[in-house]
């Protein structure tokens, strides 16, 4: 049965901005937030405390924490990787909630971030307790969930036993991600259903990637089940630096129009959404990557 309303966590800003060559300006970075919250999105990822080394995108996550204008009602998650991102979250203005990851390929989890599952999920651990000491949400992701770039099909039951594991370190949500968008419809849903057979669906969020056309019919079969939260970026914004030719998460615009031609109420205001993404797209040089935002700038043109 289809779920009567749907939260989306917005990536974008985050997820999606990380993988772009070029650095953004601060400013583009504040306004985009600060656009997508006032479309009406309840949950906006801020950025995330990793290595500039690795990922300069990020570099300056806190002076956009510190610049935002924050909505009443919205949150402002930021990911963090070990012990050292979460003492500059804490160090950070106003960070109420992390969100932490673990891969189920070990492949992708060595080649991301040198170290087995294994010991990925030890460290999360004492991350995850320090933040829940601190008073801070968790929110967990599982990477790879139907397909790794190195080592192909991943098995679902290592899927289930990452995310149960998130799951049991308290994070009140888990995030499964087809992390370079390889899923179709029943393999999605083979794979929602073996980990709410270890966690209940309301604590179960779709992370779904683009790459072959097939992210709204996978998130469609999931929110048969019963799933209720999706994520998703503005403008179909970013990709995945360790798969070749894997797109942006599902974009935001094409998930609002999906479920508002389906009753599902979701809080977001299309016409200000696509604002947002067109924006953003602007300042990066190229159009948006969804095709409701196409049609409606067709519209004003």
């Amino acid at each position: 049965m289809l779920p009567e309303s749907v939260r989306i966590v917005e990536v974008g800003p985050r997820d999606g901005l990380q993988n772009e060559k070029d650095v953004v300006p601060l400013a583009a970075k504040v306004a985009l937030i600060e656009a997508l919250s006032e479309a009406g999105l309840s949950t906006i990822e801020a950025g995330s405390f990793v290595s500039p080394k690795w990922v300069p995108q990020m570099a300056n996550t806190e002076d956009v924490l510190r610049r935002i204008i924050r909505r009443s009602g919205t949150r402002y998650p930021v990911l963090v990787p070990n012990l050292k991102g979460l003492d500059a979250a804490l160090a950070a203005p106003q960070v109420e909630e992390i969100a932490v990851f673990a891969a189920a390929s070990e492949a992708f989890s060595k080649k991301n971030i040198n170290c087995s599952i294994a010991e990925s999920l030890d460290r999360l651990a004492e991350v995850t307790e320090k933040a829940k000491d601190h008073g801070l949400a968790v929110r967990g992701y599982v990477s790879c969930v139907l397909g790794c770039p190195y080592e192909g099909a991943v098995p679902i039951a290592k899927v289930a036993e990452v995310a149960e594991a998130l799951d049991a370190m308290g994070c009140y949500e888990v995030s499964l991600g087809d992390t370079i968008g390889v899923g179709t419809p029943l393999k999605a849903r083979a794979m929602v259903e073996a980990v709410a057979e270890r966690i209940p669906l309301g604590r179960l969020a779709a992370h779904f990637h683009d790459t072959y056309g097939m992210a709204l019919a996978n998130l469609l079969e999931v929110l048969r089940l019963g799933v209720s939260v999706v994520d998703s970026s503005v403008s179909g914004l970013g990709g995945c630096p360790y798969a070749k030719g894997a797109t942006g998460n599902v974009a935001t615009e094409d998930v609002v129009y999906m479920l508002n031609g389906m009753g599902i109420h979701s809080g977001v205001d299309l016409d200000k959404l696509c604002a947002a993404g067109a924006a953003i797209s602007a300042t990066l040089g190229r159009d948006p990557a969804s095709r409701v935002a196409r049609v409606f700038a067709a519209k004003e043109e």
